[in-house]
This record gives C-alpha cells, structure tokens and sequence, in this order.
C-alpha cells in the first residue's frame, strides 16, 4: 500500500496519535505525517503511507493554508488559548477599524522574521523550547526568516467581548511559520496584547480540506478492504517540482537509480521524474559532471 492519505485531523489528537491509529486501521507500519499540528489544532495532515514516506521532507516543505482567529485584549505564555494570560489591555468597543487591520496586515507580507515562542518543539542546545518553559526557564531563541505569501481579514467586522476583540484571517506560508506568534505580532502592530484563540490548517500543497478523509472515515473504508482507494499518488504531494515525463524504456534505468546525460530540456534544479502519471524518482544536476544529472530520491 503506497500513497498519500489526506487526512483531517480532528483536535485533542497529537500529529502521533493519528499516525498511530492509521498504522492500527490500515495494518501497516510505514507511515510518517508531513507537518505537526498541535493537539488543539484541526485541519489537513497528509500521511505518507509506504513508499510515500520517501516524499515526508519535500511534502513538508511546501506551502500551507491556515485560517485563525486573533483575539487581543491579553496575551498567554503559548501564544494560543491554552496558556496562562500574561499581558492585558481592554479592548474599547468599536475601536478598531477593518481598513486599518488590512493595512496591518498587509505589513506581514512577504519575507519576515519570526522567533519561535518558548513553548514550541524548536531545539536549543539540544533540547525542546517547551522543556525549558515548562521548568520555568528562559533561553535566548534563534530568529529566523520565513515567507508570508499572503495574508488576508476573513471577518467582515470585529467582534467584541468582554474587552476583546476578534476577527479571522486566512494565511498562506511557508514551513516553519508559526501562525500563533504571527496573531500575537499583528496584535502588537494593532496596540494591544494578543493571541490565537483558533486554528485550522485548510491546505498543505494542493491537497485541500475538502478531499481529506476523517479518522472515522478512514476506519470504515479499511473495514471494507476499500482503504487503498482513499491514497493520492505521490506526486500530489511533490507539486512544487518541475517534471520531466520519461517513456517505459527509460523507467527501468531510473528505478534502478541510474545517473542520465542532461539533456536541454531538463530543468536546472531538482525535477520530479514521471512516466504514465506514476512519480518515479526526484532527481537533480550532477554536482560535479554538468552533463549528467542523478537521483536525489527513488520510490
């Protein structure tokens, strides 16, 4: 059993725990996820199942779609609704005005910098952020770039409560952002401490929410013996590669990993091979003989 199962992951579930229970439901081992979600968070979660798992590192890195809400009035340790406050400011009714959201907003596009929150999976000298916070310990975090292709007020209106203020954007971005520290930033350029009270994950590639199979659904179709139909191939997951179609002579030669003249019409960067719709193998330019090109993967 090879491909990709777009699943949907439901909250209160880890990115493991999903992983887990398909190994269970589709009696097989070999499976990786593409991208953690946190267990509040709900949204599409690829799992790479067999042969798949080869294209874990280059599904990972590909675009995602989030839709979030902001919520300022106070922000938490976590950045997200499950931390303890730890900043207020009241939130006057009516105070805000969607164009000057959208102008905020607009100000995040693009290439900029974040620093991953203290509770987070990001390593520093060998351990986990969230091992030092959660031993009440601070350490010096690595800033680092990541792109915002775009940013977008999904509310028509702000919604108040109790000193708050909410509204909904859509994002779409680059591995390694951190939706909850963009919310708590676009609220600092607002004036006011902020969080993220909500999230979900539309979008990973071009596997969207509308295909991805719920755990329950996944259960029924290997009850049936019907769970292979729910696979995308593995070229679903590799969009973002140029691909170069090879005939059924040559498919043997790349299975076997085999190094290839370049010809003119190969791209100079890594290229997904293809023959009758069936990914073969990621290759690339020889980095040391420009006339030929070698795998950087094989399925």
């Amino acid at each position: 059993m090879d491909g990709i199962l777009p699943l949907w992951k439901p909250k209160g579930f880890t990115s493991h725990d999903c992983v887990s229970k398909a190994r269970g439901m589709l009696r097989t081992k070999k499976i990786g996820h593409t991208g953690t979600l946190d267990p509040d968070v709900e949204g599409v979660l690829p799992l790479c199942v067999g042969k798949a798992t080869k294209i874990v590192p280059f599904l990972t890195d590909t675009v995602k779609v989030y839709e979030a809400v902001v919520t300022m009035g106070f922000s938490t340790e976590t950045e997200d609704a499950s931390g303890a406050e730890v900043e207020k400011k009241a939130v006057e009714q009516n105070s805000l005005l969607v164009s000057d959201i959208k102008q905020v907003l607009e100000g995040f596009k693009g290439t900029i910098s974040q620093i991953p929150p203290m509770y987070s999976a990001v390593k520093v000298n060998g351990r986990k952020l969230y091992e030092y916070a959660r031993e009440g310990k601070s350490v010096e975090r690595p800033e680092r770039k990541i792109f915002i292709h775009n940013i977008e007020l999904l509310s028509s209106e702000v919604h108040y409560f109790a000193g708050t203020a909410s509204f909904s954007i859509r994002v779409t971005c680059s591995k390694g952002t951190y939706i909850r520290t963009l919310c708590t930033n676009v609220g600092k350029a607002l004036g006011y401490p902020a969080h993220m009270s909500s999230l979900v994950r539309t979008r990973t590639a071009e596997i969207s929410q509308e295909e991805c199979k719920t755990l329950e659904e996944v259960q029924s179709a290997a009850d049936d013996g019907r769970a292979e139909d729910l696979l995308l191939p593995l070229s679903r997951g590799l969009p973002h590669f140029p691909r170069w179609e090879v005939d059924t002579g040559t498919k043997q030669q790349i299975q076997n990993g085999g190094v290839l003249t370049k010809l003119a019409e190969m791209p100079d960067e890594p290229f997904l091979i293809v023959c009758d719709k069936e990914a073969l193998a990621i290759y690339q330019p020889h980095p040391t003989k420009p006339e030929k090109v070698k795998p950087i993967r094989v399925f």
